[in-house]
C-alpha cells in the first residue's frame, strides 16, 4: 500500500497549468502515427501490464481461498495447492515485470531515438535567421526534456492510465463480490484520500515550476559564464564577486524550496499512508464485526484487506490523471512546433547536380584544372524575413516581452545585377550594412532572392541540389568557427576520406603547417571551445587549410582578412593567393590595400552597385570607392599589397 502511495504522489509533482494549455488539432493523430511502428510492441505491452492488474486481484482472493478452505477447514491439499499457485503467480509477475520492462525500454528508446533524430535533421535544415534568434538551451530542451515527456506518453503514461485504471475496475469488482457493505464504507473514505492530495498537490505544483525555473536559470547562468568568451568578459570587467553572489542567490532559493518541497511531500506521504492505516482498521472493525456475527469468514477479511491496499494507490493516481496525460501530450505539441516550421532553404523535387568543373588536383596545387565556373546575379532584389517565418516565439525569451514589428521589411538587396567572371577575384566593398555579406550568404543559398536569380555556371542555384552546391562553393568568414576538437578533425570535416599527405598539403599551402609540426600532439592537438588556444590568424589559416581540403570550384571569402596584426594578416593573405588561384572568387574586404590587385571591384551602397571596374578606374572616377579609399588612407601611403 504504501509503495503504491508513494508512486502515485509523483504526479502531483507535476505543473497542472499545463491543463490550460491546448493542443493543435491533430496532435493525438499524429502521434499515433508515431506508435505505429511499435503497435505489436504497444499491443503487448499493454497486454502484459493487464495481466499484472489480473494478478494483483487475483492474489488476494487465493489468500482468502487459502484461509477459508485450507486453514480453517484443516485442509492441507487445498493449502498445498492454493499455496503452490500464490507461488507460481509471485513467479509470473516476477517474469511478466521483467518483459514489461523489456517492452517499455525497447518502445520508448526507440521512441526517443526517431524522435531525436527527425528533430536534429529538421532543425539543421533551418535558415541561419533561425539560429541567430532561438536560444540554444531551449532547441537542447527540445530534443531532451521535452523528446522524453513525448516518449512518456506511449509507455509510462498510457501503462499507468490503463494499468491503474483496470485494476481499480476489478478490486471493485472483487470488493463488492466479497462484501457490499464494506465496499460501501471504504469508498466513502476516498475524499478523505483524495482532498488532501489535491490540496497539498498544488502547492507543491506551484514549488516545483519555481524550481524547474531557478534550475533553467542557473543553467543558462553556467552556460554563458563557462564559455570562453563569457569567462573572458567577467575576468577582464573583474565581477567574479558579483556572479558568485547571484548564482548563490539563485542557489539558496532552490535549497530552500528544495527543503519545503520535502516537507510537503513527506507530509502528504505521511498522511495518505496514516490513512490508509485508518481505512485499514475501520475494515478490520466492521469485518472483524461481521465475522464474529458469522456474516462471513476470517478469509474474506484479509481478502478485503489486501484488496484495501490496492484500491487508493489507483484512485490516488486516477485523480490526477489529466495533468499526467496532458503533460505527455503537451511534449509532443512542444516537439511537433519544430517539426512543422518548414526551412526557407527547400531542394525542389527533381533537382538536379550543379554541374560545374571540380578540382582534381591535390589541396596544396594550384586550384582546379580548367575554367571555373561564373556567378552571376540577375535583377536580385531580397529582405530577410521577418521572426514568424524563421523561428518560434517559444524558443526566444526575448520574443514574450518584445512584439514582433508589423509592416514589411524593408530590402537589403535591389535589383542587384553583376557577373563574378569565371576563375577571376571579384572584390566587395562598399559602407557597413550596404549588402556585401548578404550577397555572400545568396552564392551559398543560406537565402534565396525575393526576386531575380542567382546562378552557378549558368544553372540557378535554386534548381541544383544543395549538396552538389556545397561541394562547389567554399566559404571562409570573418570569424572561423572550430568546433571543440583536435586540428585534424577540424580539417577533416572539409573531407573526411582526406590522407595524412592530403592533410598536411593543405596545411603547408595554407602557411599553419610549421605551427602545427611544433605542437606536441601536433595534428592531434585540441584547439578549445571555438578554437580559443588559436591566435585570430591561426584560425584563419585553419579555415583556408579546411577550404584547400574541400577543393571548391568558387570562394567566398567575408572578412577573411578583419581584426589581423599586420604578420598575421600577411600570412593568411599568402594562404589566400593559394587558395584563390584558378578559382572564381568573391572578396568582402574593408581593408582596400587587400583588393587592390582585384580583377573586379564592386561598391555596394544601400542594397545596389553604385560604381564596378577596377582599382585604378575607380579611383580615377573620383566617386564612392575613391571617397572611401582615401579616407581610409588619409595622410599616408597606401601600404604594399602583400
Amino acid at each position: 500500500m504504501y509503495g503504491s502511495s508513494w508512486h502515485a504522489m509523483r504526479s502531483y509533482y507535476r505543473d497542472s497549468e499545463v491543463t490550460r494549455q491546448r493542443l493543435k488539432p491533430g496532435t493525438v493523430r499524429r502521434i499515433i502515427t508515431y506508435a505505429r511502428p511499435y503497435r505489436r510492441e504497444l499491443a503487448l505491452f499493454l497486454g502484459m501490464n493487464a495481466l499484472a492488474a489480473v494478478f494483483t486481484v487475483a492474489v488476494p482472493l487465493l489468500m482468502k481461498t487459502i484461509i477459508d478452505q485450507g486453514i480453517l477447514a484443516r485442509n492441507t491439499g487445498v493449502v498445498i495447492a492454493v499455496a503452490s499457485v500464490v507461488a507460481g503467480l509471485a513467479l509470473a509477475s516476477a517474469v511478466l515485470s521483467f518483459a514489461t520492462r523489456w517492452y517499455s525500454a525497447k518502445i520508448g528508446e526507440g521512441l526517443i531515438y526517431d524522435l531525436r533524430t527527425e528533430v536534429f535533421s529538421h532543425v539543421q535544415r533551418q535558415p541561419i535567421a533561425f539560429f541567430t534568434r532561438a536560444q540554444t538551451g531551449s532547441l537542447v530542451s527540445r530534443l531532451n526534456s521535452d523528446v522524453i515527456g513525448a516518449q512518456q506518453a506511449l509507455t509510462s503514461t498510457l501503462a499507468a492510465v490503463v494499468s491503474n485504471a483496470l485494476t481499480l475496475i476489478l478490486v471493485l469488482i472483487a470488493m463488492l463480490s466479497l462484501s457490499w457493505l464494506v465496499t460501501v464504507i471504504t469508498l466513502v473514505m476516498i475524499p478523505a484520500f483524495v482532498i488532501p492530495a489535491r490540496l497539498v498537490g498544488r502547492r507543491l505544483q506551484r514549488l516545483t515550476r519555481e524550481s524547474m525555473q531557478l534550475d533553467a536559470a542557473m543553467g543558462s547562468t553556467m552556460t554563458e559564464r563557462f564559455n570562453v568568451a563569457g569567462a573572458m568578459l567577467v575576468k577582464l570587467f573583474g565581477k567574479p564577486g558579483q556572479e558568485s553572489e547571484t548564482f548563490a542567490g539563485r542557489a539558496a532559493r532552490v535549497r530552500d524550496i528544495g527543503v519545503v518541497t520535502a516537507m510537503y511531500g513527506g507530509t502528504l506521504f505521511i498522511a495518505l499512508t496514516l490513512l490508509a492505516s485508518m481505512a485499514t482498521a475501520v475494515v478490520y472493525g466492521v469485518g472483524g464485526t461481521l465475522v464474529i456475527h458469522h456474516a462471513f469468514q476470517i478469509g474474506t477479511l484479509v481478502a478485503l484487506t489486501a484488496l484495501l491496499a490496492r484500491l487508493y494507490g489507483p484512485i490516488t493516481a486516477l485523480s490526477n490523471v489529466q495533468v499526467d496525460v496532458m503533460t505527455a501530450l503537451v511534449s509532443f505539441d512542444r516537439v511537433f512546433e519544430v517539426l512543422d516550421l518548414k526551412p526557407l532553404i527547400q531542394e525542389k523535387p527533381g533537382a538536379v547536380a550543379l554541374r560545374t568543373t571540380t578540382t582534381t588536383t591535390t589541396a596544396g596545387g594550384d586550384g582546379p584544372p580548367g575554367s571555373a565556373p561564373a556567378v552571376d546575379f540577375r535583377h536580385v532584389s531580397f529582405h530577410y524575413p521577418a521572426a514568424s517565418e524563421v523561428s518560434l516565439a517559444s524558443l526566444e525569451s526575448i520574443a514574450l516581452a518584445t512584439p514582433e514589428r508589423t509592416g514589411p521589411a524593408q530590402p537589403v538587396l535591389r535589383g542587384v545585377t553583376f557577373q563574378a567572371p569565371p576563375g577571376q577575384l571579384t572584390a566587395l566593398v562598399g559602407p557597413s550594412g550596404a549588402g556585401k555579406t548578404t550577397i555572400t550568404h545568396l552564392v551559398s543559398r543560406l537565402y534565396d532572392p525575393d526576386e531575380g536569380a542567382v546562378l552557378i555556371g549558368g544553372q540557378d542555384l535554386r534548381d541544383v541540389t544543395l549538396d552538389s552546391l556545397h561541394d562547389v562553393v567554399g566559404v571562409v568568414t570573418q570569424d572561423a568557427h572550430m568546433f571543440h576538437d583536435t586540428i585534424r578533425a577540424n580539417l577533416s570535416y572539409a573531407r573526411p576520406e582526406a590522407t595524412e599527405a592530403d592533410l598536411a598539403a593543405a596545411c603547408q599551402a595554407a602557411q599553419i603547417w610549421d605551427l602545427i609540426t611544433a605542437l606536441p600532439d601536433g595534428l592531434d592537438t585540441v584547439v578549445g571551445d571555438r578554437g580559443y588556444r588559436l591566435s585570430g590568424g591561426e584560425k584563419q589559416r585553419l579555415a583556408i587549410a579546411r577550404l584547400l581540403l574541400k577543393a571548391p570550384s568558387v570562394v567566398v571569402l567575408d572578412e577573411a582578412t578583419a581584426h589581423l596584426d599586420s604578420e598575421s594578416e600577411a600570412a593568411v593573405q599568402a594562404a589566400l593567393r593559394t587558395a584563390l588561384t584558378g578559382r572564381t572568387s568573391l572578396v568582402i574586404a574593408h581593408r582596400l590595400s587587400t583588393i587592390r590587385e582585384a580583377d573586379q571591384i564592386l561598391v555596394i551602397d544601400q542594397g545596389q552597385v553604385r560604381e564596378r571596374g577596377s582599382h585604378e578606374v575607380l579611383l580615377a572616377a573620383g566617386g564612392l570607392y575613391a571617397e572611401l579609399y582615401h579616407t581610409q588612407f588619409a595622410g599616408q601611403e597606401p601600404a604594399a599589397t602583400p
